[in-house]
């Protein structure tokens, strides 16, 4: 029975440890909880299951199942002769971290770019205007200046999730016995 009791205090520092973490995600720990749990378990579960394993209700579960989804932390699974909704973690934790990242930052560079380069524009426009006083000039060239150092930064920001995306970030980077690379 001491090994059966070593391995579920294993699990439990795990499942704590992801629950502690999974707000780098934007979840809640319960749904680091659920997360982990289910982790641990060899075959799919239905919302039944994990609701009687963690004891908290089924719309708390469904809820978190699907935050989990969103992610692609979590897929649906099939099981013949189930007609239940299953779910499994995902196998591919590189993966779901890639995709995690990249919709998140995407999504605040692409929102960046449009602003500083509609902001460089305009302040380039005037600064081609004839007749500004000098400190009008200065401080355009310092606008212009600081508005070049984003757009650049925001640039690379691009090339670093393309870098993600295309698993070229393993060849800098590379993870230990991890075979799915592209």
């Amino acid at each position: 029975m001491e090994g059966k009791e070593t391995v579920e205090k294993a699990r439990e520092r795990i499942i704590e440890t992801i629950a502690q973490n999974i707000h780098l995600y934007g979840l809640t720990p319960s749904a680091g909880r659920q997360f982990g749990m289910m982790y641990f378990h060899n075959e799919p579960l239905t919302l039944d299951d994990m609701t009687e394993e963690l004891g908290m209700s089924k719309t708390s579960m469904s809820t978190s199942v699907r935050a989990l989804a969103d992610l692609k932390l979590v897929e649906r699974a099939w099981k013949r002769g189930v007609r239940k909704d299953l779910y499994q973690v995902k196998d591919d934790w590189y993966q779901s971290f890639i995709d995690l990242f990249s919709i998140k930052w995407r999504r605040s560079i692409s929102l960046h770019l449009v602003a500083v380069r509609k902001s460089l524009s305009e302040l380039e426009k005037l600064q081609a205007e004839e007749g500004l006083d000098e400190q009008l000039k200065e401080t355009l060239a310092i606008d212009i200046e600081k508005l070049e150092y984003m757009r650049d930064y925001f640039e690379w920001l691009d090339r670093l999730v393309d870098a993600f995306e295309d698993h070229d970030i393993f060849n800098l980077v590379p993870p230990k016995n991890y075979s799915k690379q592209k």
